[in-house]
C-alpha cells in the first residue's frame, strides 16, 4: 500500500479531505483498461468528483464523454471546455429547459425520459428538426427509482420521443440495483427486440454503477456504454461490494482527535458535515486505516464520536487520523477544496467547481 507522505500533510488544516493523486490514475487506468477490452463506451459520472480536470482526464484517456447528474452540474464542466455531456434526469420545469436549450447550443447534449410529460416539455423547448435533442428512455430495472417499469413501456415512449419533430430517440438508459444485472440485462433484452421490432432500434444502451463495473463485460452484447462515477476514488461501501480494496481507496477525510473523554471513547473534528451521515447498510460512519478494529459510533455536525474498545491501540489528543468514507460522493460536495498529494510530497489545493449545483 502506497502510504502518503504524512510530514507533507503537517500544513493542513482539519477536518481535510485528501487525495492520493496516483491512485486516482491508477483507478482511472483500470477502468479504462477493462472498457476498450470488452467494446464498452466508458461515460464517467462527474458526480463523485465534480472537477473539470479529472473529467478531462478522464477523456484524455479514452472516456466517450461524460455524464453529470444535474444541470448546474453540467454548465460547470461546459465551461470548463467539456464537450459531450450526457444529462439522464428529467429536466422539468420552463427555467431548466430554457438553461437545456443554452447548454445545448454549447456542447452535443443528450438527457433521458421517463414519462410522457417530460418528453412534451423538451418537444415544446427543442423544435428543430436539423438539431434534435437525444432523448433516451430511462428504465427502472430494479432500483425502484426513476424509469419505465416495463420493455413495453419503454417503446411506447420512445416512439412519442421519434415523433416529436426536435427530438431524437437515442436509446435505453438504466442504473440497476447493485449486483442485480441479471434483472436489467433480461428486462434490456426485451426491450431492445421490441424495438427493433418497431424500427426503433437503440444506437446506446447505457448502463452504470461501480460496484458492478468489472462484470459489465458480461452484458457487452446488450450494454455498449458504462457509466462509472465513484471508481475514480471508490470508498467503503465500494470495498464492502468487492470493488478492489482498501489500498484503491484514493480519498480520506484528515481529521484532528480533539477530546478523549474516556480511555475507550475519542472524538474528531469531523462530523456529518465532513463525511455525511451516510451507513449505506455498513456498521458506523467510516473506515480508520490506522485503527482498523475502531469505530466511528456516532456523528454531530461537527463532532465524530469513535469507540476504540476492541481497538490495542488508543490515540492521544491532537493525533491526526485519516477516515475512508463510507460514500465519497457526498463528501466531496461537502467541501469546497481538495487537496491532492503528489508521490513527491508535493500538495495542490483544488476548487470542487460543480460543489453545490444541485439544480
Amino acid at each position: 500500500m502506497n502510504a502518503l507522505p504524512e510530514a507533507a500533510l503537517d500544513s493542513l488544516d482539519t477536518p481535510a479531505v485528501v487525495i492520493d493523486a496516483r491512485k486516482v490514475e491508477a483507478n482511472l487506468r483500470r477502468a479504462q483498461a477493462y472498457a476498450d477490452r470488452h467494446g464498452l463506451k466508458l461515460r464517467p459520472h462527474i458526480k463523485t468528483h465534480k472537477m473539470p480536470h479529472l473529467a478531462a482526464r478522464q477523456l484524455a484517456l479514452g472516456a466517450a464523454g461524460i455524464t453529470c447528474q444535474k444541470l448546474g452540474e453540467a454548465e460547470v464542466m461546459a465551461d470548463a471546455g467539456i464537450a459531450d455531456i450526457f444529462l439522464p434526469y428529467n429536466i422539468i420545469g420552463a427555467a431548466k429547459l430554457a438553461r437545456l436549450v443554452a447548454l445545448k447550443r454549447r456542447v452535443k447534449l443528450s438527457v433521458t425520459a421517463d414519462s410522457a410529460v417530460a418528453v412534451a416539455g423538451y418537444a415544446s423547448a427543442f423544435t428543430d428538426a436539423a438539431a434534435p435533442l437525444a432523448v433516451l428512455v430511462e428504465c427502472d430495472t430494479g432500483m425502484g427509482r426513476c424509469g419505465v417499469t416495463t420493455p413495453e413501456a419503454a417503446l411506447d415512449l420512445a416512439r412519442t420521443i421519434a415523433a416529436a419533430p426536435g427530438l431524437r430517440f437515442g436509446g435505453l438508459m438504466t442504473f440497476p440495483a447493485t449486483h442485480r444485472t441479471a434483472e436489467a440485462r433480461a428486462f434490456l433484452e426485451r426491450a431492445i427486440a421490441l424495438l427493433a421490432a418497431a424500427g426503433l432500434p437503440p444506437a446506446v444502451v447505457s448502463s452504470g454503477g461501480t460496484p458492478d463495473l468489472y462484470g459489465a463485460g458480461e452484458d457487452a452484447g446488450i450494454v455498449n456504454e458504462y457509466r462509472p462515477g465513484t471508481y475514480v476514488f471508490s470508498d467503503r461501501f465500494q470495498v464492502a461490494k468487492g470493488v478492489g480494496s482498501y489500498d484503491d481507496c484514493a480519498l480520506s477525510v484528515l481529521a484532528t482527535v480533539v477530546s478523549r473523554p474516556t480511555d475507550a471513547r475519542a472524538v474528531i473534528d469531523a462530523g456529518s458535515k465532513a463525511l455525511t451521515s451516510d451507513l449505506l447498510g455498513l456498521d458506523g460512519y467510516g473506515y480508520l486505516p490506522a485503527y482498523p478494529d475502531a469505530r466511528i459510533v456516532s456523528l454531530s455536525e461537527e463532532h465524530g464520536v469513535i469507540d476504540f474498545s476492541a481497538s490495542p491501540r488508543r490515540p492521544a489528543i491532537g493525533e491526526r487520523i485519516h477516515v475512508i468514507p463510507n460514500h465519497v460522493c457526498p463528501v466531496v460536495n461537502l467541501f469546497d477544496s481538495v487537496h491532492f498529494v503528489e508521490a513527491d510530497g508535493s500538495i495542490e489545493e483544488v476548487p470542487v467547481a460543480a460543489r453545490g449545483r444541485v439544480g
